[in-house]
């Protein structure tokens, strides 16, 4: 009798409980651990959103603060200012924003001298336009350069000497020089829109 009772394992039923219990279990520490995941997932993507958006702004702060007064020959001759800023971008070597900097002394060589380098908007990205010569040859191209992606509208304004926003530079009976500010809009894909100003030297 003893014997018999020690021997006695589990019923059917009672494994089939214990596994429907088990499968509940389970199930609920996947979705868990899914959940976990995937707010992981958003939190990284978000963070490395707003870093390239701090990159972008940083890196604009810095050339503005380059800005330098030399208007430049284009391919054709024809001189431009030194600053210009156009609300419609039309053809391929146009941009929102285009502008004369100073030399990176320690980037080698050939970043030394001024450049001359622009800000497009183009397929959702902005993108760093750099020219090889401020005077520029016929068929001159520049090297583009992606900043910032995911971004569905990119705007300016320029501050003149009498304290109004412009949407286009240099403007119709000022001298060629450089706004006194400028403010920059830019709204992304996700729909937040963020704007900043800076102003020139």
């Amino acid at each position: 009798m003893m014997a018999a009772k020690r021997q006695r394992g589990f019923t059917l039923i009672e494994l089939l409980v214990a596994l429907v219990i088990l499968s509940f279990i389970a199930t609920a520490g996947y979705r868990g651990l899914n959940s976990v995941l995937q707010t992981r997932e958003r939190v990284a993507a978000e963070t490395r959103k707003w870093q390239h958006l701090a990159f972008f702004f940083s890196r604009l702060e810095l050339d503005i603060a380059q800005a330098v007064h030399r208007p430049i020959r284009d391919g054709a001759g024809n001189l431009l200012p030194e600053w210009v800023g156009n609300p419609t971008v039309i053809t391929e070597n146009e941009a929102e924003l285009i502008f004369t900097r100073a030399g990176i002394t320690d980037q080698g060589a050939e970043m030394v001298a001024p450049q001359r380098i622009a800000y497009r908007f183009e397929h959702g990205t902005i993108v760093l336009l750099r020219w090889p010569a401020l005077d520029q040859a016929p068929q001159t191209q520049p090297v583009h350069y992606p900043l910032l992606e995911g971004v569905s509208d990119f705007k300016l304004r320029y501050l003149d000497g009498s304290q109004i926003w412009q949407t286009q530079w240099p403007v119709a009976g000022v001298p060629m020089t450089q706004p006194a500010a400028v403010e920059v809009a830019v709204t992304l894909a996700s729909g937040e829109k963020i704007i900043r100003d800076f102003v020139l030297q």
